[in-house]
């Protein structure tokens, strides 16, 4: 809905219906890059630690070092983030959980088990650096990856129950027959998970790669940077190739799910067989304009036919329509960037098989690191695409977002706060950063942690000793091997 349409609109909403959108965008878009961090970097420095133990490699020991502390920061910020999002379902959206909290607090429950796990193996992770013996201190990283994919499934879960209900009745307008595990078990949470999944990889692997990517631009070409970029861009490469796929069987339930969602993802004003495929355009005065058509191909992309219909526009009453352009543009930014980054890593994978290294050019280092703000915007994308698509409804079919929101005009002033504790948070976490590599480049590689335990404390003074000598007594992983 345009804005003027939607401040024409005002006086007939809740008073907190606009600022809990704002504040539910705003937290969301931001969580969302941490929490895929969470998912997907700790599999990452998984790989570098076993490379270093298995191959005696002091690099990639040092890098997964160096990452711990970074994923541990990252964590702590997300943590902050991932607190505001809990307390946002019930201060933003009372419709929703008064009515429906009995259907998912299961997911949300074992969601903060798994954050507690996560927290607690991150912890033994960072400070188990030469205090545990090698193998038992790689293993921690195990119950992290478990946990942070756990706790990412119930989140989507309930994401995917509120696209696709399941798991109660209405009788007499009460929400009755409740079954939590319906939530967490129904097809579309599995597909929407997997969809996620490999787009945590994708954001992680080309944000990771790209920093890496940026310091071989500046002539950093060494073994560590290589290995850097190496690592990440490997599981980048991967997700870049499968997450169409998936997008594709995900996209082909729409048509009996969601059908006012695939419209607007189509820019199908009226039904269609078969429908073509409309890049580009928006609607204006209720008609596509400035698109390009590829004939049958919606029908193909949409309905995994050539020849089924895509229902149009019109056949749904202007209330249940989405906001059709936000929506449109979102979905066709989501596909149009990972088309471009799968056929980026094809391009760079088969470059590299016929012997020609494409980090040695420059053009090839520019865009490895633009790809990594480009699968930021196609992960936003997507959840712009999904959240925005489902609208007018919250629980689709069964609750309006103007029924999910409460009256609470002072709203505004929770948002107001929210955006100024992230921006500190944002800053902080870049000044943090910043800091940790300034002091790595200058060759401080062990970095204190504050109120950690004292190296003397865990493994007593011989080992300190042995340490600053530049050996390890025996059951030492070797970690002071990649100081040198």
């Amino acid at each position: 809905m345009p804005v003027l349409a939607q401040l024409a609109a005002a006086g007939s909403e809740p008073d907190g219906l606009l600022p809990a959108r704002e504040q539910m965008a705003f937290s969301l878009g931001w969580h969302i890059v941490l929490a895929s961090f969470g998912v997907a970097f700790p599999a990452m420095i998984f790989v570098v630690h076993r490379r270093g133990l298995v191959r005696s490699d002091p690099t990639a020991l040092g890098l997964a070092r160096r990452w711990g502390k970074v994923a541990a920061v990252l964590f702590a910020i997300g943590a902050v983030s991932g607190t505001v999002l809990s307390f946002e379902m019930g201060l933003l959206w009372p419709g929703l959980m008064g009515r429906f909290g009995d259907v998912l607090g299961l997911p949300f429950a074992f969601e903060g088990l798994s954050f507690f796990v996560e927290a607690i193996f991150i912890g033994i992770y960072l400070y188990g650096w030469d205090r545990m013996p090698p193998r038992r201190h790689l293993l921690m990283l195990v119950p992290m990856i478990a946990a942070g994919v756990f706790g990412t499934y119930c989140v989507i879960s309930v994401n995917a129950w509120m696209n696709m209900p399941t798991g109660f009745r209405i009788v007499d307008g009460q929400v009755t027959d409740v079954d939590p595990w319906a939530v967490l078990l129904s097809s579309g949470a599995v597909l929407q998970f997997a969809h996620m999944w490999v787009g945590a990889f994708m954001l992680v692997g080309f944000v990771v790669a790209a920093v890496y990517a940026a310091g071989m631009l500046r002539g950093r070409r060494d073994s560590h940077h290589r290995l850097g970029f190496t690592v990440p861009f490997v599981f980048a490469s991967v997700a870049a190739v499968l997450q169409p796929v998936l997008g594709h069987v995900l996209g082909m339930r729409l048509g009996e799910t969601q059908p006012s969602k695939l419209a607007a993802f189509e820019l199908a004003t009226t039904t269609e067989q078969p429908a073509p495929l409309r890049m580009g355009g928006v609607l204006i005065d209720g008609e596509p304009r400035a698109y390009v058509e590829i004939p049958k191909w919606g029908s193909f992309i949409a309905r995994g036919s050539f020849d089924k219909p895509v229902r149009g526009l019109d056949t749904f009453p202007a209330a249940d329509r989405p906001p059709v352009n936000i929506t449109h543009l979102a979905f066709q930014s989501m596909v149009g960037i990972g088309t471009l980054l799968a056929v980026a890593v094809v391009i760079f994978w088969v470059a590299r098989w016929r012997g020609r290294d494409l980090l040695e050019q420059r053009w090839a280092l520019l865009a490895l690191v633009v790809a990594g703000p480009l699968a930021v915007v196609a992960l936003e994308s997507g959840w712009v695409a999904t959240e925005v698509g489902r609208q007018p409804w919250t629980v689709f079919g069964y609750l309006r977002t103007t029924e999910a929101a409460g009256s609470n005009g002072w709203l505004w002033l929770v948002l107001a706060v929210t955006l100024v504790v992230y921006t500190a948070m944002t800053v902080g976490a870049v000044v943090v950063l910043r800091s940790m590599t300034r002091r790595w480049r200058a060759g401080e590689e062990d970095l204190p942690s504050p109120y950690g335990p004292q190296l003397a404390d865990a493994v007593g003074s011989d080992a300190v000793a042995a340490d600053a000598a530049g050996s390890h007594p025996s059951g030492s992983d070797g970690g002071g091997a990649w100081r040198s």
